[in-house]
């Protein structure tokens, strides 16, 4: 029995890089970058369409300065064994040094039930293998092992940032080996500037999907994609098979533009699976996108192809029984 429910887009407004999480208490918990980047909010409501007006609380502020106290970007919360986790980036300045934003990766935790009202500890940064521009942390748990995904600056490759994957000792601290995984390589990844960032992890099929964004995060933002087998060895840079074209771009004809640092989650019947995405509403005038608010959260349904890989469709498009 397919879902009858249609989402009433956008489902937050002016939120970028908007991450869902359905919980087991039957509610859907959202957090994204807010204007400003001086805070993490954390909304939660029962079904998608609820979430613009629904619960919401500011869970922590940036410091007065220091190295958490600048351009809070892409929150993500997650669950995990048993306690709240969000992972953020931060600056310790609004201004690049030497053209590159000095953005590191921290990890927030809550035991309490209700993560709104819920006491949050600041765990720190999550260190990684390279001192270096990082952001956009997501994780995820496979044969009893929790992985880390992230994007970095390597000084020795050209661009802004590639995607890493490594397995943790906890949910926030890195062990062993860090396995790059994808670089910017085609000409879609390098509109404007070398990205390769916002991963969000999918498993299905028996694989092990990762959408992530590409280009400057104007109208040329697109989600990419790469997978590997589920019983392959994660940690190993040739299990994994990148897309050479992109699988969600802007669509001129529904007027949403730069789709991009999507995540995943299930409808309110959990019979259908549901990208979130944030997109604009229409191409960047003028000036820095970053500084333009009007990236918007939206939820749109999607289907399966025939090689069990996701089929996303165009954003805005209509959803096919």
């Amino acid at each position: 029995m397919k879902s009858e429910t249609s989402y009433n887009n956008p489902i937050v407004l002016e939120r970028a890089d908007p991450w869902v999480y359905k919980h087991t208490d039957g509610y859907y918990y959202f957090t994204g970058s807010v204007p400003g980047y001086q805070e993490i909010e954390v909304r939660r409501a029962k079904t998608l369409n609820e979430l613009e007006d629904g619960e919401r609380a500011s869970v922590w502020h940036a410091h007065d300065e220091g190295e958490m106290s600048k351009l809070i970007w892409a929150p993500e919360i997650h669950f995990i064994r048993g306690a709240w986790y969000i992972y953020f980036a931060a600056s310790p300045s609004e201004n690049p040094k030497n053209d590159i934003h000095q953005h590191r990766m921290y990890a927030l935790e809550c035991k309490d039930e209700n993560p709104l009202t819920g006491k949050w500890e600041e765990k720190g940064q999550v260190i990684t293998h390279i001192n270096s521009f990082c952001l956009d942390a997501t994780a995820f748990e496979h044969n009893d092992d929790l992985y880390y995904v992230w994007a970095q600056k390597d000084p020795a490759i050209p661009g802004n940032s590639n995607l890493y994957i490594s397995k943790m000792e906890n949910p926030w601290t890195l062990k062993g080996h860090t396995t790059l995984l994808t670089i910017p390589e085609y000409d879609w990844e390098k509109v404007g500037f070398l990205v390769n960032e916002g991963p969000a992890v999918l498993k299905r099929n028996g694989k092990i999907f990762i959408t992530y964004s590409a280009s400057a995060t104007d109208e040329n933002y697109v989600m990419g994609l790469i997978s590997a087998d589920e019983d392959s060895d994660l940690l190993d840079g040739y299990s994994w098979k990148k897309s050479e074209n992109p699988v969600f771009k802007s669509s001129e004809e529904n007027s949403l533009y730069g789709p991009g640092h999507n995540s995943f989650t299930k409808s309110e019947d959990d019979q259908e699976d549901i990208l979130i995405y944030h997109a604009r509403p229409e191409k960047n005038k003028e000036g820095d996108p970053l500084d333009n608010p009007n990236r918007h959260a939206n939820a749109q349904k999607f289907n399966w192809d025939e090689s069990g890989f996701p089929d996303f469709g165009v954003p805005g498009g209509k959803y096919f029984q």
